[in-house]
């Protein structure tokens, strides 16, 4: 049995990545039958896109993505900076499917913005060669992480996360994540928003932050290479969603076909799309 779910917005799959976990996102994508899905940046991972590593898990995603939309779910896809090639074709609509850089909404009669984040990294804006380096690093830290972890699993032990160690110990990441948030959070009161959300830092969150000038909920879906999060909205809450957390009671179905979506050509379009 499926969940019927308002909302959920998924952020930083990087589909065409060692790192990604498709095979988990699919599970928790057949679990679920939203009304609208947000897919809030760096879905394809273009700038580490290769034609020789697309597994068929990773196409399954954007099959099943597709199939939403051409069903009964509004599905947005906003632009990312991994994903910035897709920035091109900004306003492109196709039957329940938008492609745009960002996106308000009325949900419960909050305004709601919106967008993937890398507005506000630097590094991203001006930089952009340090940005895809800092990116490849990334993913190699993540298949590394992947065989300690497999290692750790067949000993019976817990998993270990490089990444998270990092962000939580050295201080300039502390501060990133938090200026990020601050920033964000910021902006939205300045404009009036209830919501903010965000996804770009990997970093799961649901907070209120509250200033002079008023307050807002800032969020973040988080991503599906370490945290495997989304967030829900439904009955007038949010939620963020832990694939970890659920894992055992998802069907495991990942072996579903959308059979009108032919894998090779799909194949060929994200490759173009890279080009």
């Amino acid at each position: 049995m499926k969940r019927n779910v308002e909302l959920v917005v998924i952020s930083d799959v990087h589909l065409g990545t060692y790192g990604c976990k498709a095979k988990e996102l699919l599970r928790y994508l057949n679990s679920i039958q939203p009304k609208t899905l947000v897919l809030n940046g760096d879905i394809i991972d273009i700038w580490q896109f290769k034609k020789s590593y697309f597994p068929k898990p990773h196409l399954k995603v954007i099959k099943k993505i597709l199939s939403f939309a051409t069903k009964n779910t509004d599905v947005f896809y906003i632009t990312g900076n991994h994903d910035e090639m897709f920035r091109k074709f900004t306003d492109f609509q196709l039957g329940k499917l938008k492609v745009c850089n960002k996106i308000c909404l009325d949900i419960d009669d909050k305004k709601t913005w919106i967008f993937h984040g890398d507005v506000f990294d630097a590094s991203v804006q001006h930089s952009k060669w340090i940005a895809k380096l800092g990116g490849k690093g990334y993913d190699l830290l993540i298949v590394i992480n992947n065989v300690v972890n497999w290692f750790l699993e067949k000993m019976g032990k817990e998993k270990y996360s490089f990444s998270k160690k990092i962000k939580n110990n050295v201080k300039k990441a502390v501060k990133y994540i938090g200026d990020f948030e601050l920033t964000a959070s910021e902006l939205a009161i300045d404009n009036h928003y209830d919501y903010v959300v965000c996804g770009h830092i990997h970093q799961p969150q649901i907070r209120e932050v509250i200033n002079k000038k008023g307050s807002c909920t800032y969020l973040n879906s988080g991503d599906w290479i370490e945290n495997l999060s989304a967030l829900e909205y439904n009955n007038n809450e949010w939620k963020i969603f832990y694939y970890d957390e659920h894992k055992d009671s998802l069907k495991d179905d990942t072996a579903e076909e959308i059979q009108e979506i032919d894998s090779d050509e799909l194949l060929k379009i994200v490759t173009n799309f890279s080009q």
